[in-house]
């Protein structure tokens, strides 16, 4: 497969260059970055190379199967939609859009093709470990789900784009989207409804419209709940080491599991206290092969499948939207 890669102002897609160059089914064929300070910045430290300062001119001059998109947010679903109107399958960063009628055009025009999306929660071994003991019936049927995704702002370090108006597009449709695709996944219960969401600005008052804080509640399928958080309220100089970064707390019938980053702790009625269980081997490509997959026709496997990104990307933007 042919690949072309438009827009870095997001670190994310570093993973997702650095796998697809390293992967034979796929040649890198192009690459290009319209933000003249990014493209600076790319070409001092040698990571990539650049072909094209235009995104157009990219599509216009080389051949591609898909395009790989990991450009500001807010640019995403433009990027998206134009490479798809020429025929081409996409991979993005996440979130895929900031906006819901973006999403429609998206999933309009994508007939035919694939969009995937570095959803990689999936690849994590704890979680395909929660995955199987739920799966096993090890705590029944899924009741409840609580989690934190407590991030930390980093502000100076993290692109300066996230505070520019109308740029990141709210910070449940920026973190929770994993969520929303790891929480189905991982119980076999589908999300059914939004009963409250709130976001609001926290802690960086030098830009009062930047929502750093955002809870919500929603209803399972079977009349369940999960609470979530996903704010950037973590201490920076913790970094992504607090517990509390994305910490799964989930009851069933029979007992509980609960996920912190690697480790997978379970309890069931007769357990005196929790007892911790060994993980599977994660597998941080996951999001690649299930992309190449659906393209070569033998499914996503792991996942997530186009259908499944564009379920957790529509969910993402309606709990935001719920948020106001």
């Amino acid at each position: 497969m042919k690949l072309a890669f438009v827009g870095f102002r997001h670190g994310h897609v570093m993973s997702l260059y650095a796998a697809a160059t390293a992967d034979p089914r796929v040649e890198v064929v192009a690459a290009c970055e319209e933000d003249a300070a990014t493209a600076e910045r790319l070409g001092r430290e040698g990571k990539v190379r650049l072909t094209h300062a235009s995104y157009r001119a990219m599509l216009g001059e080389v051949a591609c199967d898909a395009v790989a998109v990991g450009d500001a947010y807010g640019l995403r679903g433009a990027r998206i939609a134009e490479a798809l109107r020429r025929g081409k399958h996409v991979i993005s960063d996440k979130p895929i859009c900031t906006r819901t009628s973006e999403l429609d055009e998206i999933e309009r025009l994508s007939r035919g093709l694939k969009v995937g999306c570095l959803l990689d929660m999936r690849g994590s071994g704890s979680i395909r470990t929660v995955r199987r003991l739920i799966g096993e019936g090890a705590i029944g049927e899924v009741h409840t789900v609580s989690f934190t995704a407590q991030h930390p702002l980093l502000y100076g370090s993290r692109p300066m784009w996230y505070f520019e108006p109308g740029m990141h597009g709210g910070t449940i449709n920026d973190i929770g989207i994993h969520a929303f695709d790891a929480i189905p996944w991982m119980t076999g219960r589908e999300i059914a409804g939004v009963i409250c969401a709130r976001a609001w600005n926290a802690k960086v008052k030098q830009h009062p419209e930047f929502q750093d804080g955002a809870q919500f509640l929603l209803t399972l399928d079977n009349g369940g709940g999960v609470m979530g958080d996903c704010s950037y309220l973590a201490p920076d100089g913790c970094g992504y080491a607090v517990p509390e970064y994305w910490r799964f707390l989930i009851h069933g019938t029979d007992g509980v599991i609960e996920r912190v980053g690697e480790r997978v702790t379970i309890a069931g009625h007769e357990d005196k206290s929790p007892r911790e269980v060994e993980v599977e081997k994660s597998d941080p490509n996951s999001p690649l092969e299930a992309f190449l997959g659906e393209i070569e026709g033998r499914g996503a496997g792991l996942g997530p499948s186009t259908a499944e990104v564009f379920e957790a990307s529509r969910l993402a933007l309606r709990v935001q939207a719920a948020a106001g």
